[in-house]
């Protein structure tokens, strides 16, 4: 089923079985002799329905489709390399295709490696990669990808999108913006009631440093409708970037009050954090939502350490984190 946004541009709501999120927002811009696909859903049967039937809802042909992918998971990339036919274009930013171009094996070998390390305990943590919906519904590895950056712009239809590098959610995320109809096609990096999942899973970057800087390079835009990858489509960016930024502050704040009760491993701070998940207690969460609450709370991690918040180092079970010794005040 789709839904017609604008003359020639349609959200077609791609669902996610199992997922809290419910669904993933396909937009179709349609055009005189080829379309864009802008995210797709899994890899899986019931979005492969659920996007062909609305695509032959607007008149779409498959074929005469080319594609754009905010980012790399699987809930927005699975399908593309199921979708995109011979000449089809296949728009990506760099970071992202970088890893959905490289050797799986290795990709998940790094990032089982960082959460045992900090505390992930392994039976869990097989379960939770076991059960992981970017092993079990994701793209192809094989994709002639069409790498965009910053100000590349597309043509499609009446439209004309620019891209907008905002990484954070991904380290390759990009946002489109329709500058004359005041449209900000945004994927995962901003939604209106959830918060995106900032994640961390290896060493090398301060996700939540980048994320917040994204959210500044947005701000000023001038928008008048978000189109999000999940959830309905609202206004106001403005407002929800300060919720948003207001949300990761209150977050930094909780980190710092936990790690008042002494040195503990990553694991540990993310079982006594607030998580808006109907599931009780740290205990009855599904391996695979602790994995994500994980990965976030070393998000908010790496972030403080940077900021010299917080200090880390090897101890006989792996890596802990303390408040750093000149720092004993909550952060602010």
């Amino acid at each position: 089923m789709f839904e017609e946004i604008l003359p020639g541009l349609y959200r077609i709501k791609v669902p996610l079985p199992g997922s809290p999120l419910k669904a993933t927002n396909s937009y179709v811009v349609k055009g005189a002799e080829r379309s864009l696909v802008i995210d797709t859903g899994w890899n899986r049967e019931e979005c492969m329905v659920a996007l062909a039937s609305g695509l032959k809802e607007c008149g779409i042909e498959v074929g005469q489709a080319d594609f754009f992918v905010t980012h790399m998971h699987a809930d927005h990339s699975g399908l593309v390399s199921t979708l995109a036919g011979e000449g089809a274009r296949v728009y990506f930013g760099r970071a992202d295709a970088r890893i959905i171009r490289s050797a799986a094996p290795e990709h998940w070998q790094e990032q089982i490696d960082f959460a045992l390390e900090r505390g992930f305990p392994p039976e869990e943590l097989e379960t939770a990669i076991g059960s992981h919906p970017a092993r079990r519904y994701s793209t192809g590895s094989s994709l002639n990808l069409c790498i965009v950056k910053d100000s590349d712009t597309l043509s499609i239809g009446d439209y004309l999108f620019e891209c907008v590098e905002t990484p954070g959610h991904t380290e390759g995320h990009i946002c489109l913006y329709e500058r004359t109809r005041k449209i900000l096609v945004c994927g995962d990096h901003m939604l209106v009631d959830i918060t995106p999942n900032i994640t961390l899973s290896s060493k090398e970057r301060n996700p939540l440093h980048e994320y917040l800087m994204s959210l500044d390079k947005v701000y000023n835009l001038d928008v008048e409708l978000v189109l999000p990858g999940h959830r309905r489509i609202f206004r106001n960016h403005r407002e929800r970037i300060r919720e948003l930024k207001d949300h990761h502050r209150a977050r930094l704040e909780e980190v710092i009050s936990i790690l008042e009760r002494g040195r503990q491993n990553a694991f540990q701070v993310a079982g006594q954090m607030t998580w808006d998940i109907d599931c009780g207690a740290w205990d009855r969460f599904p391996p695979i939502q602790k994995l994500f609450a994980f990965a976030e709370a070393m998000a908010h991690l790496k972030y403080l350490e940077e900021e010299g918040k917080v200090g880390w180092e090897r101890d006989g079970n792996g890596v802990v984190f303390f408040i750093a010794p000149e720092r004993k005040e909550a952060y602010r």
